[in-house]
């Protein structure tokens, strides 16, 4: 697997993580649709909780342009099931607690938390078109309007 992802446009190499209900993503299953893809830091912390929920309720909208949506983390699995049930979440979660896919999107950083610098997960998204190229992403992403926002890419891409 490449170390990062080299440029927009690029093919995304295969790919397969653990992911709740017991399942494995694998990249090459989803060929043919579009697939939306938000990094996060945390199970459980507000900006987690409000922008997971924005995509639940736009799924139908995602649904219908073609588009699955997939939430990583570096969270266990068991973080994530619970997660997910408490929120109702209609998709699954993927686990990278080794931080494979974090590195492959290039998503870790230094950010500051309460005076310190600390390395964790920037708040990122990635579109992945229907042949399995990266044609869109949105780092340090601001939770207001986001969901909106990438609904409207894959919507005209439909």
């Amino acid at each position: 697997m490449a170390d990062t992802l080299s440029a927009l446009n690029c093919q995304v190499p295969e790919f397969s993580a653990a992911m709740t209900g017991d399942q494995e993503f694998h990249l090459s299953n989803y060929v043919g649709k579009n697939l939306v893809i938000y990094f996060y830091p945390k199970d459980n912390t507000p900006g987690c909780t409000t922008e997971s929920i924005a995509f639940r309720d736009l799924y139908p909208q995602f649904e219908s342009a073609n588009t699955e949506i997939f939430g990583i983390s570096r969270d266990s699995l068991r973080s994530h099931e619970g997660f997910k049930k408490k929120l109702d979440l209609p998709f699954e979660l993927i686990s990278d607690p080794d931080e494979t896919l974090c590195l492959l999107f290039n998503v870790m950083k230094m950010k500051n938390m309460y005076g310190k610098q600390a390395r964790g997960i920037e708040r990122s998204t990635f579109v992945i078109d229907a042949t399995g190229k990266l044609v869109k992403e949105w780092r340090g992403v601001k939770v207001a309007g986001h969901v909106d926002e990438v609904l409207e890419f894959v919507s005209a891409k439909t």
